[in-house]
């Protein structure tokens, strides 16, 4: 059991403050949405939690298990059992798929993988994406199509089965079959009931595929709402408009 703590953040950018209060608590089993237009925060949450250096956080703290993450390093919250996929994953030239994702199991680890056990699980988890096995060959996301690189980050998340998973707006730039099928691998990863996930996205159509548990609507750089799946339906009928000016 797995619990992901959020008290009270407070992030900027440069001289301007973007998270202004953020509560929240993730526990292993739980799937929560965070909702919101443009520029509420949603990604910054994200990142900063991540480590990003771009993110500066000025006040609050941020527990998994216990323990700051606060004051570790990039890696370090890789190994303690947190993982980002980014909106928009980054080229890496010259690594291959095969070794970027063997790289990053032994890091997670603190020791590689049996090679031929590493094989086995790498090509089950293309298989179960609709992956090619030519993928892991080619060199990490450089010229990948953005389905290809949110299945990308979805094996990645397969493989090093981290305690806690923030997806970040995994949905973008998904066509209908790619969604389905990055759903499925979400689901499957959270199908255990030993992980949770805190999923941000601007639209339901993933939520229709990934059921989940909490909805927290973002506007202003805070949570200003918040319910169950419903809260999810309600956005989708009515927009984010009256969240936007109550948080202003």
């Amino acid at each position: 059991m797995s619990t992901l703590e959020i008290h009270d953040l407070h992030v900027s950018v440069g001289d301007k403050e973007i998270l202004k209060g953020v509560d929240l608590v993730v526990r292993s089993g739980e799937t929560h949405a965070i909702m919101g237009p443009n520029g509420s925060g949603k990604s910054t949450l994200a990142y900063a939690i991540a480590g990003h250096p771009k993110y500066t956080i000025t006040s609050g703290r941020v527990l998994l298990d216990g323990e700051d993450l606060l004051d570790m390093s990039v890696d370090e919250r890789a190994r303690a059992g947190l993982f980002l996929a980014m909106q928009y994953p980054v080229e890496v030239p010259g690594v291959s798929v095969s070794n970027f994702l063997r790289s990053a199991v032994t890091a997670v680890r603190g020791e590689a993988p049996k090679l031929r056990e590493f094989a086995k699980d790498l090509k089950n988890g293309m298989d179960a994406l609709a992956i090619d096995s030519s993928f892991a060959t080619r060199n990490t996301n450089e010229g990948f199509s953005g389905g290809e690189k949110k299945r990308h980050e979805i094996l990645q998340l397969e493989l090093l089965k981290p305690k806690i998973a923030v997806l970040d707006e995994t949905d973008s730039g998904l066509d209908v079959d790619a969604l389905r099928v990055v759903s499925e691998g979400i689901n499957r990863f959270r199908g255990s009931g030993d992980t949770g996930v805190l999923l941000i996205t601007h639209y339901t159509r993933i939520l229709r595929y990934v059921k989940p548990d909490f909805v927290h609507v973002f506007a202003n750089g805070r949570i200003v709402e918040e319910g169950g799946p419903e809260l999810a339906e309600k956005l989708e009928d009515e927009g984010y408009e009256a969240y936007t000016k109550a948080a202003h």
